[in-house]
């Protein structure tokens, strides 16, 4: 009993420093099932929703396996945390616990089964093992940093080069798929909305492209209508299927005034819409996001874009641009189309009817569209 109180006294954060440990000593570890692994890479920590490592890489009998691993203090936690029921876990290939105390497999929202590593025997054979090692955590031997050294410039240059050809040419697949599979169109929207989520709001962003496709977006820039009145209808339909309108949220309004009215007419244009019911508020990831990246902000600036394009279509519009482009300085172009800056309420607001205001800030800068432009 006395054991067994002690292991359930320990913290997530010092079962993570024991693994690391055990890492760094090579210990020979092995899955419930039997099955001996070699962590090649343990993967980079992360300060958002999703696995506690993501990209790790280990060798199985299977072959190499690439992916994210997850840490609990019991393996029961999984289901505890509801991570069974949570897509941001299907990348998920190794489940590291110190007790085995579940008899349920630790299975992904996909269904796919992954193996359970339990530490426990190996806090037992290491009595007087410390759990909280000094920081910085240890430095593991990763395969490329024993090599790096005596690398030339051209090694270097060469291995990157091949790197980025294969994403490359892996993404031009991915899309390729997607144009099949949603057309042109779509896929490029799609495309887009998971950019401008970056890695923590890139799911809700395609759920929103899915509930409210870009040919939608597309008719209403098709009225007859000033460009003002189109924006506000983008923005309602858009913000008010996201969830993130304040009435949806239960926010405290402090506007008042000429802001307080364009907010109250978003409200007012959402129930008008009957394409979806709206997702829940709490799908999108707002811890640790600089304000000026707030999701609110990143929907804005999509229906600036649509209302640029949408009238030729989003697809056409930007594969004339690339015909167009010089090769000499031409990506400028493609950045420039891209950019969304706001004269009027997301011009001095980071959020909807939140009373915090800003000088000026675009809503999608230059950065970020030269990011999008590569990435979409």
């Amino acid at each position: 009993m006395t054991e067994v109180r002690l292991i359930d006294n320990f913290h997530e954060r010092q079962i993570v420093n024991f693994w690391l440990q055990l890492l760094q000593d090579k210990t020979e570890l092995t899955t419930d099932d039997g099955e001996t692994i070699q962590v090649i890479y343990p993967g980079r920590t992360t300060d958002g929703q999703g696995a506690d490592f993501r990209d790790a890489v280990i060798a199985t009998n299977r072959g190499l396996v690439k992916g994210d691993i997850e840490i609990h203090v019991r393996s029961s936690d999984w289901r505890t945390h509801q991570h069974h029921r949570n897509p941001l876990y299907n990348r998920v290939i190794l489940h590291v616990v110190l007790r085995h105390d579940s008899q349920a497999a630790t299975q992904l929202q996909n269904e796919k089964i992954i193996p359970t590593l339990v530490l426990e025997k190996h806090l037992t054979e290491r009595k007087n093992q410390q759990l909280n090692p000094p920081h910085p955590w240890p430095s593991l031997n990763v395969p490329c940093s024993s090599r790096q050294d005596s690398w030339t410039t051209n090694m270097a240059t060469g291995f990157l080069d091949s790197s980025g050809g294969k994403r490359f040419l892996a993404k031009a697949a991915r899309f390729k798929a997607d144009i099949a599979r949603h057309g042109p169109g779509q896929s490029l929207y799609r495309g887009i909305m998971g950019a401008l989520g970056y890695s923590k709001n890139k799911l809700p962003f395609l759920e929103l492209a899915h509930r409210v496709p870009v040919h939608i977006l597309e008719s209403i820039t098709r009225n007859k209508s000033s460009n003002e009145k189109c924006l506000t209808r983008l923005q309602a339909l858009l913000l008010g299927t996201a969830g993130l309108l304040p009435s949806q949220r239960q926010t405290r309004r402090h506007e008042n005034g000429v802001d307080d009215r364009y907010v109250d007419a978003l409200e007012k244009l959402w129930p008008s819409f009957h394409l979806s019911e709206a997702m829940p508020s709490d799908a999108w990831e707002v811890f640790r996001v600089r304000p000026a990246n707030l999701p609110v902000r990143r929907i804005a600036a999509m229906s600036y874009l649509i209302l640029r394009y949408g009238k030729k279509g989003l697809a056409d519009e930007r594969v004339n641009t690339i015909m167009e482009a010089c090769l000499n300085k031409g990506h400028c172009r493609l950045e420039a189309g891209l950019v969304v800056t706001s004269n009027s309420y997301w011009g001095t607001h980071y959020d909807l009817g939140s009373g915090i205001r800003i000088d000026s800030s675009p809503l999608l800068g230059r950065e970020r569209a030269a990011d999008i432009a590569v990435i979409a």
